[in-house]
């Protein structure tokens, strides 16, 4: 009688638990890296409502003051400047312009940090600055990490260059229960696309969404047995109480 109570009781507990294979879990397992292949290129696209700091300099310090302004804060009761001016930023409207100082209207979006440097040198020589330099930085790139991860969030990434690997890593890498087969959601022509990467092969490094873009999101999908055991899970202690009594009962009935 004391076997069939462990046996009874096994079954209850198998079917409460789950396990993943070595070959759902494992990073890299399969497929060869093809070099030639590789996903080793990145280019910045500027897009809608990304916020730009747009620093000019050049050998006349006199001629490029019009072009760094400083952005502010003023006291309602003195008028005066209150704290540290930062540097002026620029915030792409929805049709993919900026309001630069004395140039006026500029269109961004949809160029390529090296383009949007190019067009910014051209309007600036030699009319206002002679042989400028130009930098451009993207002070809200970011991504957000969604799903079955230890640490889910958003991310502000400075140097506005993450690889989906990195991304997995700062969100902590994914939970055991996690699906390999990651997706990436990704704004292109107003329009939501969406990549599927999976972790287990090397194919990834070939992916369009190995490097990310600003505001990507990546969810990480949790598997079946996951899902089903967050729904269960609030019934646990009843499944374990009720395996408990039938125990009993049978104990009590084979006397």
């Amino acid at each position: 009688m004391q076997r069939f109570s462990k046996i009874v009781l096994t079954i209850l507990i198998l079917s409460l638990a789950s396990c993943a294979s070595r070959k759902d879990i494992v990073y890299f397992q399969k497929d060869e890296v093809d070099p030639a292949k590789t996903n080793t290129t990145y280019k910045t696209i500027f897009k809608a409502d990304d916020l730009l700091q747009i620093t000019i300099s050049a050998l006349d310090l006199e001629a490029v003051k019009p072009f760094n302004l400083p952005a502010v804060t003023f006291a309602t009761t003195t008028d005066r400047a209150v704290g540290t001016p930062q540097q002026q930023a620029y915030l792409i409207d929805n049709k993919g312009f900026i309001d630069f100082p004395v140039l006026g209207k500029l269109k961004l979006a949809g160029l390529s940090r090296t383009e949007a440097i190019d067009l910014l040198k051209d309007k600036l020589s030699p009319d206002y600055i002679k042989n400028p330099t130009v930098n451009i930085k993207i002070i809200n790139f970011s991504i957000t990490v969604l799903g079955d991860v230890k640490m889910p969030g958003r991310f502000t990434i400075p140097n506005e260059r993450i690889s989906v690997l990195e991304a997995v890593g700062l969100a902590g890498d994914l939970n055991m229960s996690g699906i390999r087969t990651i997706e990436v959601k990704r704004e292109e022509n107003n329009q939501i696309k969406s990549y599927k990467l999976d972790l287990r092969s090397n194919k990834i490094f070939n992916s369009p969404a190995y490097y990310l873009q600003q505001n990507d999101v990546v969810y990480v999908e949790p598997n079946k047995s996951s899902s089903q055991d967050a729904a269960y899970n609030k019934n646990t202690g009843l499944f374990i109480s009720l395996g408990s009594v039938i125990i009993s009962l049978i104990s009590i009935l084979t006397r």
